[in-house]
């Protein structure tokens, strides 16, 4: 992709379908003049009089308990500098984004027209009483130092610059394991830290809290070494200056223990990686690319440590891993401060959570057979599902034992349970997909590639790693399109028809005639079939030219459906094929099926379906909760449909009780935990969460995930084929650019598990 296709892209994304990435939502029903009364005049007078009784009410009746402040003047703004404030807002506004769907946090960014401290200081101070927290954000140093010790000072909410703390912490955790896995001590071990920003300046006093020994760090700036005898050093940088006859980077690195980077690309020589200790400890921190090139380090150390900022290598240094969390954390207590307990709370529990059992879904986001404590593996990943409910408890207990939570939290159980509810409505399944699909890039053909659409969602298929595509159709008019969509990667692309690839059709032919020739098929009827797209993509799948296959944009699903059944043969055991979809919704992900092939299947083809499910949503590491929906509960009715699926379940049961299922129920009853315990408590489901709906009829799953989809806003991905041997995917007809993307990244994760 080009530099120009890059900007466009970005600039688009900002600006459509409306600009920006945030938006206010209502919270409280206003459909009739009862709640819009309630929510202004008169009703609203009644919180307003209890908040002047008693300020701390304001907790009670407004959004600030869960609201925080992201504040910049736009003066150090990523590596773009000092571009004000108006242009730091989509940093802002991204800042906002992550702390919504990592940690539940609202937020509104606030962008300061002004480099005076205190001005700056002022008008934080001013709209303090809105937030819950402020989140001070790109403020170029040494004033991000005054302003942040000011405001901690002199409000009574929580403040932290994360671009000071956010790397310190996260790093600070995974210094914490890497001396541990160095079998080295942090007292004893000579640190350089090359950069001397606010990032910076905050890593080496939280490692000399942590134990690092400040004769035994240096610290370089673009002079080279701090020495206590340069003149005109900022009062940070004094704090750093060292005694020692050393003047330049590579004399620091001899004998060095850590390196820590915090500067720019390439400053480390394979030199200087030599000349370190053994078992040497490399955080190359600089973005986007490092201090030294991940593979050459590896290459020259093969006893290297190594950490970086970067998501495709191990190890990687992401603040998300922090802020979001301990704000949520800091928040939920009504803490007064974010101190220095709080910070090394986070630090602790970052480095201990990286030494337990890592949940099945990271290792299949991560394409690891098995992530475990190691060099590779010394802190969490970003979306490791245990990161909000152990960084908030460990920030929010350490508020209450260092006397600055204002709400003390008494029942932890029931907070765990809060902190894990607050993750279930934002998109991160999603992201979980697309990173196991990055992580063993496969073959995808799509077999309608001259669709304008088809060549879009392939082009970011392809730009983001997601998959290989193979495109079917017009050379010619693929080339075209291409050309309009700045679409520059170098593609296989194959005109079935064309005598090009005459010797391959012609092998597939034969292929298909021995397996159809007993059912009708004659080798000239092959040899026309393989002229079709349908059938070549098929094909190619069938004997491994291509990994897995993408259809169904332009065409019926049974007409696309056909071809697929005739050439890919069934999994073990099954004997009809179905499909689920996967509906990211606002209480979680919820799979429903079938929901494309089976009109009205028996009670084995439910209990098939039921299971084949419960396998997928597996592959996606979501242990499934199974309920088979009916409108009757439990044997209520003895109408033969109801019956249906009692049969079913009993067949499940019977057979497969390793599956968490339950049924005849009603939707309600499935989807309300408290309801379902309270009125069957002797179900096979009840207290848990019901993540996976198995339908009676193709009627009732089609009509549902479709009105779920319309009436929700949620994200639909599939449907998802179950039972076949190799990858084969069927979209809905005029999928949208996005869903062909999800689907394509489902369908390299299909073939991944299948190649297993």
């Amino acid at each position: 992709m080009s530099k120009e296709s890059k900007r466009r892209e970005a600039l688009i994304y900002h600006a459509k379908p409306k600009p920006g990435k945030l938006e206010v939502n209502p919270s409280k029903p206003y459909a009739s003049q009862r709640d819009l009364s309630l929510a202004y005049s008169p009703g609203v007078a009644e919180p307003c009089l209890e908040i002047e009784k008693d300020l701390g009410n304001v907790y009670k009746y407004t959004n600030k308990a869960n609201l925080v402040a992201v504040i910049s003047n736009g003066t150090a703004v990523l590596g773009l500098g000092d571009i004000g404030p108006e242009a730091s807002k989509p940093v802002m506004e991204g800042k906002g984004l992550l702390f919504k769907i990592f940690a539940g946090i609202d937020v509104f960014d606030i962008e300061v027209d002004t480099k005076d401290v205190d001005a700056f200081v002022a008008t934080v101070k001013n709209i303090a009483p809105t937030f819950g927290g402020i989140n001070l954000e790109d403020i170029k140093a040494p004033e991000a130092f005054e302003i942040e010790q000011r405001l901690v000072e002199e409000l009574n909410i929580p403040v932290m610059h994360d671009d000071q703390h956010g790397t310190a912490i996260i790093s600070g955790a995974a210094l914490l394991n890497a001396v541990e896995l160095a079998e080295k001590k942090l007292s004893q071990v000579k640190m350089v830290i090359s950069g001397a920003g606010a990032a910076a300046i905050s890593c080496g006093r939280l490692y000399r809290a942590l134990g690092v020994l400040p004769q035994n760090m240096m610290m370089t700036d673009s002079k080279g070494i701090i020495r206590a005898d340069r003149e005109n050093l900022t009062t940070q940088k004094e704090e750093f200056a060292t005694q020692v006859d050393v003047h330049t980077l590579e004399e620091a690195m001899v004998d060095a223990d850590v390196f820590i980077g915090l500067s720019k690309a390439d400053i480390m020589t394979s030199t200087m990686l030599q000349s370190m200790s053994a078992n040497p400890i490399v955080f190359a921190m600089a973005n986007p690319d490092p201090e030294i090139d991940y593979a050459l380090a590896v290459k020259t150390r093969d006893d290297v440590i190594m950490a970086t900022g970067r998501s495709d290598f191990p190890n990687q240094v992401n603040n998300v891993l922090g802020f979001p969390f301990i704000f949520r954390g800091a928040l939920d207590v009504r803490a007064t401060k974010i101190n220095e307990a709080m910070k090394m709370a986070a630090v602790h529990a970052l480095a201990d959570l990286a030494k337990e059992t890592v949940p099945e879904q990271v290792n299949i986001a991560y394409g690891a057979t098995k992530l475990t404590f190691g060099r590779e593996y010394i802190i969490p990943k970003p979306f490791d599902p245990r990161l909000i409910a152990t960084i908030p408890m460990a920030v929010a207990k350490a508020a209450m034992e260092s006397c600055v939570a204002a709400a003390p939290i008494k029942d932890w159980d029931k907070y765990q349970e809060e902190l894990h509810a607050r993750t279930g409505a934002d998109k991160k399944l999603v992201r979980l997909i697309m990173s196991q699909a990055k992580s063993n890039k496969q073959r995808v053909v799509f077999a309608e590639g001259d669709e304008l659409d088809i060549l879009k969602a392939a082009q970011l298929v392809a730009e983001e790693g997601i998959a290989e595509p193979i495109l079917l159709g017009d050379e010619g008019l693929i080339r075209e399109l291409m050309v309009t969509l700045e679409f520059d990667i170098d593609l296989t692309i194959i005109d079935p028809k064309k005598e090009s690839v005459k010797k391959q059709r012609d092998a597939y032919a034969q292929t298909y005639w021995q397996l159809r020739q007993r059912k009708g098929i004659t080798l000239y009827d092959a040899q026309r079939r393989m002229r079709e797209r349908n059938y070549f993509a098929s094909m190619m799948v069938r004997e491994g030219d291509a990994d897995a296959m993408i259809s169904g944009y332009s065409r019926s699903y049974p007409n696309v459906l056909k071809p697929v059944l005739q050439v890919i043969d069934r999994q073990d055991g099954v004997n009809r094929v179905a499909t689920t979809n996967l509906m990211i919704t606002n209480r979680g992900p919820l799979f429903l099926s079938d929901t494309s092939i089976n009109i009205d299947p028996n009670a084995k083809d439910l209990a098939k379906i039921a299971q084949m499910t419960s396998y997928t949503a597996k592959l996606f590491g979501i242990e499934p909760k199974v309920a088979m929906l009916s409108y009757s509960n439990f044997g209520s009715s003895k109408n033969e449909d109801a019956q249906k699926v009692s049969q079913a379940v009993r067949l499940v049961h019977r057979y497969l009780p390793e599956i968490a299922v339950d049924g005849p129920i009603q939707a309600d009853f499935a989807l309300n935990k408290t309801m379902l315990t309270n009125k069957f408590p002797f179900s096979k489901i009840a207290g848990k969460e019901v993540n996976t709906l198995v339908l009676p009829d193709l009627n009732a799953a089609n009509i549902s995930y479709k009105l779920i989809k319309e009436l929700d806003d949620a994200l639909s991905i599939g449907p998802i084929m179950m039972g076949l041997k190799q990858a084969v995917h069927i979209l809905q007809l005029g999928a949208s650019v996005d869903e062909i993307v999800h689907m394509t990244a489902v369908a390299s994760v299909d073939a991944q598990n299948k190649k297993k």
